[in-house]
């Protein structure tokens, strides 16, 4: 049989195993390269000349047609066997085979991705909260698939379609992340259709033992180094007691002196950040005696300034909720200037086309000294704001209200440091 190309891959791929699956399903012989090195051949000249972004899967198909991404990859080969029913035999069913592929993807495979990253400390620093929101949130998306299997063998007809073979190359790496004993038990029909699909004779031995896992994978934070001992002191020579009282006080290490922070070295202000945050907090934030107009009551513009702040990659963002869980991270960095600043930021737009923007209220006339605790805090832009220009003044009650607009985006989900 003449193979139909070269599919770039490394054995344990996931998404590789799901393209491998459909060709074999299908009948077809794929190719798989010799020596083929990850991070290393795919940074080569060679191969970045037939696929750009130099990622893999990759296929290098035998008449010279060239394709990357998983999905298109697997229903390209899908479509190739002659009768094939890996796609369904309409287009209903062609779109419902799209939808669960997509969901798969989407809602369980980047879950059980970025919290792989996260535990094992390749996206940094570890974000709890971000953990428990992924988690969750591939929780819901197990109950919907469980729920749709609860009453079908398989996910659109009654054999097994490319939604199926995605699905289960997306539980197979769920299987070694987060789908752990306990959702096993809780989620009987998932685990019953991904090893009705693997263990098909033409596909077991591409998928192969899979790792069941007990517990889910947990984030270590790494061991503190060890301080070296000192050395042992030399005895003291015997002395009278009163020298020896003197002599064991100064054996006791003096602790230095703390820094003291500059900001505290600033002239009183008649403005209590405290008092406007439980002024912020317990009122209305607009209309009369809200939290707007006690801030202008009783700000101080020589002891404090305000501050509009952006961040500076808005075109990486991708969901809403992510998005906002690094606001979330930011404002736990800035946890050494509580004493000194107040914010409201938030992201505005919708998923893969979003903003995070909002306002401080900082100390000083200088931001630098209050936000720089923060490792990231070079991520965002800051611009001061003058509250007698309308504009900025716009801006900032809207930050403050949650209700802000820019460029067409509406806010969406916001978080306070106070």
């Amino acid at each position: 049989m003449a193979s139909i190309g070269t599919l770039y891959t490394t054995p344990e791929q996931a998404n590789g195993k799901r393209i491998r699956a459909v060709a074999a399903f299908g009948g077809l012989k794929l190719d798989l390269p010799e020596h083929y090195v990850h991070f290393e051949d795919n940074k080569k000249p060679e191969f970045l000349a037939k696929f750009p972004h130099g990622k893999i899967p990759a296929l290098d198909a035998a008449d010279g047609f060239k394709l990357f991404e998983t999905s298109a990859i697997a229903r390209y080969v899908a479509a190739l066997p002659p009768n094939s029913t890996l796609l369904g035999s309409n287009l209903k069913e062609a779109a419902l085979i799209d939808q669960w592929v997509s969901f798969g993807d989407n809602e369980i495979a980047s879950h059980t991705n970025l919290i792989f990253q996260l535990v094992k400390g390749i996206i940094t620093p570890y974000a709890k909260p971000l953990h428990t929101t992924l988690a969750e949130r591939q929780l819901r998306s197990f109950k919907t698939l469980e729920a749709h299997l609860s009453t079908r063998t398989f996910l659109v007809t009654e054999r097994i379609t490319l939604a199926d073979i995605s699905v289960a190359s997306v539980i197979h790496r769920a299987l070694g992340v987060t789908f752990d004993a306990s959702l096993r038990a809780q989620f009987p029909n998932i685990l019953r259709h991904y090893e009705t699909v693997v263990n098909q004779p033409q596909l077991k031995d591409i998928f192969g033992k899979a790792e069941y896992i007990e517990k889910a994978l947990a984030y270590t934070p790494p061991a503190k180094e060890k301080k070296e001992a000192k050395p042992a002191a030399a005895p003291a020579p015997k002395a009278p007691k009163p020298a020896k009282e003197e002599e064991e006080e100064d054996d006791i290490p003096k602790e230095e002196p703390k820094a003291k922070n500059p900001l505290d070295s600033l002239p009183k202000s008649s403005f209590n950040l405290e008092d406007w945050k439980r002024a912020y907090s317990n009122k209305d934030t607009r209309g009369p005696d809200g939290a707007i107009e006690w801030f202008y009551k009783n700000f101080d513009a020589e002891g404090f300034s305000v501050w509009r702040v952006d961040y500076k990659y808005n075109d990486e963002l991708t969901q809403t909720f992510m998005s906002s869980n690094l606001i979330t991270g930011f404002f736990n960095r800035l946890e050494a200037s509580r004493k000194y600043l107040f914010g409201s930021m938030g992201v505005l737009g919708e998923t893969n086309n979003s903003i995070i923007t909002g306002v401080l209220i900082c100390r000083g006339q200088d931001i630098k000294p209050v936000v720089e605790v923060a490792p990231d805090w070079e991520s965002y832009e800051y611009k001061r704001l003058d509250l007698n220009n309308p504009e900025d003044k716009a801006f900032f009650e809207s930050a403050l209200a949650w209700d802000l607009e820019v460029d067409g985006k509406k806010w969406v989900d916001g978080k306070n440091f106070k």
